[in-house]
């Protein structure tokens, strides 16, 4: 057993970029590697398929800050970007009981009967974005429009929104303050300022829901309790609307964002839905593998030092999640596995991919990031038939996070 791969310790970039030409390299060396993250920290992450798989379902792997030896030992500085990863209290960063105990507590409002009856409203919101989509390429004379911006982003944010009871003068902001903390490319205080500020909003977010309960997923957790009498604190209930804030809306925005790159670029697979063969949420699927709305997810630690594939990880070491890497492994996924095919989900034998994680902290929100996506596309499409990029892919600017994986904005041409 090596104590790490023989090569130099991957950097990944902290104003982004796409992952996916560093990542075959070292896949093909390695399925774990040292990796150095902002502010010189030493840490790890595993990118093969089947390794992480496996390393996502271990029990001497936490999630909780405790066993983070360098934040333990005060080398972490309040500025860090991926701090928030690290301590943000919730499902994120607990485990065991604890983690049981959370996840249970919000299980028991956000309930798959509650995703469904979301599905008119995630359809009605759909067409009004198009509307507004239309209306800002004419204003543009016909020519481009951001679909980033006023369709891909508003959607999901409107959702989980909606979802979570908060009023709309806060919407945008939360985009703003929700991708400032995904940056991996922030300054310190640019860091704390829009962490502190993400806390206060969801704080009184929670204090009006609080005063004035409604029909949403805040006050529902306000008010779920666990059978034995127990309920979130204030301060796990802001640290579960953070989790959801982000996934929810960052996430999802990536992920309907990567799928019309994709359709686009390779008009034979979106004729392949039109024509029936495949359907949108094979697109969803097979672009969740293929171009993973998150690339290197923060963080776990082993409990003690543990063998991944013959690379030792010692106790403490912060590790990456490789989701981006492990959706075109090909020794999961083929040969082909840098092609984008939506056929691929539908074949026998297919390997599933791990963008929406594996275990324990599998996402509680996949089924609403699906349904969202699906709808979207779908709508997207048959509303545009002829939509098409506005400028080539090389010269689109890169979501500014090693941690998402997409593109700051997407101009595009609505076509006839």
């Amino acid at each position: 057993m090596s104590t790490s791969p023989a090569q130099r310790p991957y950097r990944p970039d902290p104003g982004g970029g796409c992952p996916h030409a560093a990542n075959a390299a070292l896949l093909a060396r390695t399925t774990v590697t040292d990796v150095v993250l902002p502010g010189e920290i030493r840490g790890m992450m595993v990118l093969g398929h089947e390794t992480l798989k496996e390393f996502l379902s271990r029990t001497d792997v936490a999630k909780s800050p405790a066993h983070f030896t360098a934040l333990r030992e005060g080398r972490i500085p309040e500025g860090w970007p991926l701090l928030a990863f690290a301590v943000t209290p919730g499902m994120l960063t607990s485990d065991g009981e604890q983690h049981r105990r959370l996840r249970s507590l919000v299980s028991k409002a956000f309930t798959a009967r509650r995703v469904d009856s979301l599905r008119p409203r995630v359809e009605a919101i759909t067409a009004e974005l198009l509307d507004g989509l239309a209306e800002a390429a004419g204003s543009a004379g016909g020519g481009a429009v951001d679909l980033r911006a006023h369709y891909a982003m508003p959607l999901p944010m409107s959702v989980i929104c909606e979802l979570f009871g908060v009023d709309p003068e806060f919407r945008r902001r939360l985009h703003e303050l929700s991708h400032l903390v995904v940056s991996t490319s922030i300054s310190p205080a640019d860091a704390v300022a829009a962490g502190q500020e993400l806390i206060a909003v969801l704080g009184t977010v929670v204090a009006r829901r609080a005063d004035r309960p409604g029909d949403d997923l805040t006050s529902a957790l306000i008010a779920t309790r666990a059978e034995d009498g127990d309920r979130l604190t204030e301060q796990e209930l802001i640290g579960t609307l953070v989790l959801f804030v982000i996934a929810g809306h960052e996430t999802t925005l990536n992920l309907i964002t990567n799928a019309v790159r994709a359709l686009c670029a390779d008009r034979s697979q979106l004729e392949l839905v039109r024509s029936g063969a495949a359907g949108w949420m094979d697109v969803v699927e097979e672009t969740l593998r293929w171009d993973s709305p998150v690339s290197y997810f923060p963080f776990r630690y082993p409990v003690g030092d543990i063998d991944v594939d013959g690379t030792l990880i010692p106790r403490g070491t912060p590790v990456l999640a490789g989701y981006s890497a492990a959706g075109r492994d090909p020794s999961a996924h083929g040969p082909d596995a840098g092609r984008f095919d939506v056929l691929r989900p539908s074949r026998p034998g297919a390997a599933r991919h791990l963008s929406l994680g594996h275990g324990a902290h599998f996402c509680l929100g996949a089924p609403l990031a699906r349904m969202e996506a699906a709808v979207a596309l779908r709508a997207l499409f048959e509303r545009f038939p002829g939509l098409e990029p506005a400028v080539a892919a090389a010269e689109l600017p890169r979501h500014t996070s090693f941690v998402g994986n997409s593109v700051e904005r997407l101009p595009v041409r609505l076509g006839s």
